[in-house]
């Protein structure tokens, strides 16, 4: 079973993602998994922090000379911004942020205790996962990619474009849009909330291209692939909703708008002429994109605060404010982006079993 833990606060010594359950023989690319650290920093309205760090990963277990020899995988993200016993204390909780609920969770007066591991900087350690997954879908020819399809009232139609062709529009974008004009417009909505001391929310899409058929599975509920993935995004911090496929619009329009019909080719193989089901059926891959999309609330922190109350005084206040950003649609998409390859990546080592990489990739062969 592929899994991963994350470990780490937002201003403590380092973050860790352990990883169990790789197989023996995946060579591990650091330079890719920098790279994919870097791409969830940028992105037009990120804060002050993105200019403080400059992740970068250091693996500390689980290799050798290079690739991973199926022991756990440890990776480790040095904070440069080391000062979780100096941080001020923070008695004024940030209406829609973890803090209130978890101070009176843990009885403590201080909001920085829960803060430090509810803030998005965990993510941090989520996006190294992801990038190892990435590099085990490689091996089988699966791509994951991820962009930003809308920033507060700009919203775009998606392109027809194959994986490469979605990465290349979504890289010339400050805000990680496959529309160039969308883009542009979304700019000017961070750039009005900036000035109003606001913050914006958005949409983000992955699709995973390449994925064989039958991965996850219709026998328990566990194992329903649509429900691990949309677990594994709804946990990302300030994600509100996760849709497969057509997602909610779904519930508005009849069976024959919805279903995607099954014919045959010229060599009498099974092929799908839509995707509204986003590649999975039952709980189970049915070899068409696997397309999951995530809603964002804009970020809790204000520059002009909303009201809330001091727990220490038990008198109305304005609520904290940590250095934070106006808009971080984009880097939700790498992250967001991240969890489906993890769940991908585990419902394959599931499917194909093995404890090496040969072992795996002799078994794409096999009939069922």
């Amino acid at each position: 079973m592929l899994t991963y833990t994350t470990a780490g606060e937002s201003h403590g010594r380092c973050l860790i993602a352990l990883i169990e359950g790789l197989p023996h023989g995946l060579a591990l690319d650091t330079d890719f998994i920098n790279a994919e650290l870097a791409r969830r920093q940028c992105g037009y309205g990120r804060g002050g922090r993105m200019k403080l760090e400059a992740d970068r990963v250091e693996i500390l277990t689980g290799i050798r000379k290079g690739r991973t020899i199926a022991s756990p995988l440890t990776l480790m993200i040095q904070n440069r911004d080391f000062r979780i016993d100096s941080a001020p204390a923070v008695t004024t909780p940030r209406p829609g942020h973890a803090d209130l609920a978890g101070m009176l969770k843990y009885r403590t007066g201080d909001a920085r205790d829960i803060l430090e591991r509810s803030s998005a900087r965990e993510t941090a350690a989520r996006v190294a996962a992801g990038a190892v997954a990435k590099l085990l879908l490689r091996e089988f020819g699966i791509d994951v990619v991820g962009y930003v399809t809308a920033i507060g009232p700009v919203r775009i139609e998606l392109p027809d474009a194959d994986a490469a062709g979605l990465r290349r529009l979504r890289d010339r974008s400050e805000v990680f849009c496959p529309d160039p004009d969308a883009s542009e417009r979304m700019k000017k909505e961070i750039d009005a909330a900036r000035q109003d001391g606001d913050t914006l929310g958005g949409l983000v899409e992955v699709q995973a291209f390449g994925v064989p058929v039958g991965l996850g599975s219709c026998m328990q509920w566990r194992g329903k692939l649509d429900g691990r993935l949309a677990r594994a995004v709804m946990s990302i911090q300030a994600i509100k909703s996760v849709e497969i496929g057509m997602g909610r619009d779904v519930a508005f329009l009849r069976g024959s708008q919805v279903h995607d019909e099954i014919l045959l080719d010229a060599a009498g193989a099974t092929v799908r002429p839509t995707n509204r089901a986003g590649g999975l059926e039952g709980g189970m891959t049915n070899g068409c994109p696997v397309l999951v999309r995530a809603a964002m609330k804009p970020i809790p922190t204000l520059m002009r605060p909303l009201r809330t109350v001091d727990m220490a005084t038990g008198q109305p206040a304005n609520a904290a404010t940590e250095r934070s950003d106006v808009c971080a649609v984009p880097a939700a998409s790498v992250v967001v982006e991240s969890a489906v390859a993890f769940e991908i990546a585990a419902a394959l080592v599931e499917k194909l079993g093995g404890d090496s990489l040969d072992e795996m990739k002799e078994r794409t062969g096999e009939r069922d």
